[in-house]
C-alpha cells in the first residue's frame, strides 16, 4: 500500500473545491470552501438545452477545470496538468506523484465510482487521490459522498476512461505554494472583479444574468418539455440544490466568500453585493421547491411563481454584480 503522509481528508460541499482544498492544505495553504471559490471566480450561470437533450440542464458555476485554472492563476501556484490518451501513461501520471509524497487531483466520470450515491454520468467530477494498493484506489470526494473514500483500481480506471460530455483524457493535476506565495487577500478584489465582469457581460443570451432571464421565460414550459416530468423536475431541482453546489445552485457559497471578504475589506459595495446574494440564494432554494412541486403534482402553477421569482432573481444578481464591479 502506498500512501501520502499527513493528508487532510476533509470533504466539503463541491466536488473540485475540495480536491483543491485537499491538495492545498497538503502544501500549508488552508482556505475555506467559500474562499477558494471565490477566489477562482467561480460563480455563473448557464441555460443548456438542445435538441439531443431530455431535458434541459441549469448550470451555476463555470465550466469543469476553470475553477481550478483560475485559483492557480490568482495565487501564482503551479499547477502541473496530465492528460493523455494511455491508459498505462495516466496510471503513471497518478502514481509518480503519490510514490513522490504529493496528493493528485484527478477529473473523471462519476458513475464509475464504487461509492457514488447516483449513478448519473457526469464527467465533471473531481477528486482529490491519496493512496492505492493492489486492488483500491484511496480519494477524498465530497462530505455527502462520504469524504474519505475508495473505488477499484478497475472502476477508477473506467470512470477516468469515459468520453462525452465534459469529460477530459485522462486529466490529473498537482498543485504546489510557491516560497513567497501570493497573499489570497490582495487577490479578492481582483477575484470578485473578473466574476462580475464575466457575469453582466455574457457572450450569449444564455450566460450570466441574461441567462437567468432565459430561464424565467422558459421554466413555466417545462410541464410540457419533458417526456416524464415527475422524473425530470425534481432532479432538476436536485441539482441545484444537492448535486455537490452548496445549495442554491451555488449562490450559498458565493454569498459566504462575500461575507468572508467583508470582513477583510471594508467596502459599502462589498456590503451590498453580499446582502443581495445572501438574497438570491434564499430565492434559489425557493425556485428549486417549486420545481419539484410541479413535477409532483403537475400543477404549472408552481411553475409560473418559479418563473417570477427567477425574473426577480436575474435583477437581483445584475444589481449585486454591478456593485461588486466598482470595487
Amino acid at each position: 500500500m502506498t500512501m501520502v503522509k499527513d493528508i487532510d481528508v476533509r470533504g466539503m460541499q463541491h466536488c473540485e473545491t475540495t480536491t483543491l482544498g485537499v491538495l492545498l492544505r497538503h502544501e500549508g495553504l488552508d482556505l475555506s470552501e467559500p474562499m477558494l471559490f471565490g477566489l477562482s471566480s467561480g460563480l455563473s450561470f448557464i441555460y443548456w438545452d438542445s435538441k439531443g437533450m431530455g431535458f434541459p440542464f441549469l448550470g451555476g458555476r463555470v465550466k469543469p477545470f476553470e475553477l481550478t485554472r483560475n485559483l492557480a492563476a490568482a495565487l501564482g501556484l503551479e499547477l502541473m496538468v496530465g492528460e493523455t490518451t494511455s491508459p498505462r501513461k495516466a496510471w503513471h501520471n497518478v502514481a509518480a506523484p503519490i510514490d513522490a509524497g504529493r496528493p493528485v487531483g484527478l477529473q473523471l466520470d462519476s458513475y464509475h465510482l464504487d461509492y457514488f450515491s447516483t449513478k448519473v454520468h457526469f464527467g465533471g467530477h473531481v477528486v482529490a487521490m491519496y493512496g492505492y494498493d493492489e486492488q483500491d484506489a484511496y480519494l477524498v470526494d465530497t462530505d455527502p459522498q462520504g469524504g474519505a473514500v475508495s473505488t477499484s483500481l478497475a472502476a477508477l480506471a473506467r470512470a477516468r476512461a469515459e468520453r462525452g460530455p465534459m469529460t477530459a483524457k485522462h486529466r490529473s493535476f498537482t498543485l504546489a505554494v510557491p516560497s513567497s506565495p501570493t497573499s489570497p487577500q490582495d487577490r479578492v478584489i481582483p477575484a470578485i472583479k473578473t466574476c462580475a465582469d464575466a457575469f453582466l457581460n455574457p457572450p450569449i443570451a444564455n450566460l450570466g444574468h441574461r441567462g437567468i432571464e432565459k430561464t424565467a421565460k422558459h421554466v413555466p414550459k417545462w410541464l410540457q418539455r419533458s417526456d416524464d416530468p415527475r422524473e425530470d423536475l425534481p432532479r432538476a431541482a436536485l441539482l441545484m440544490e444537492r448535486a455537490g453546489t452548496g445549495g442554491a445552485l451555488f449562490r450559498n457559497l458565493y454569498r459566504d466568500f462575500l461575507a468572508e471578504c467583508a470582513e477583510l475589506i471594508d467596502s459599502s459595495h462589498l456590503r451590498t453585493g453580499h446582502g443581495l446574494y445572501a438574497e438570491a440564494a434564499t430565492l434559489w432554494t425557493q425556485v428549486a421547491a417549486l420545481v419539484t412541486a410541479a413535477g409532483e403534482s403537475g400543477d404549472a402553477k408552481n411553475l409560473v411563481e418559479a418563473g417570477s421569482i427567477l425574473d426577480e432573481l436575474s435583477r437581483i444578481e445584475r444589481d449585486a454584480m454591478q456593485a461588486l464591479s466598482m470595487l
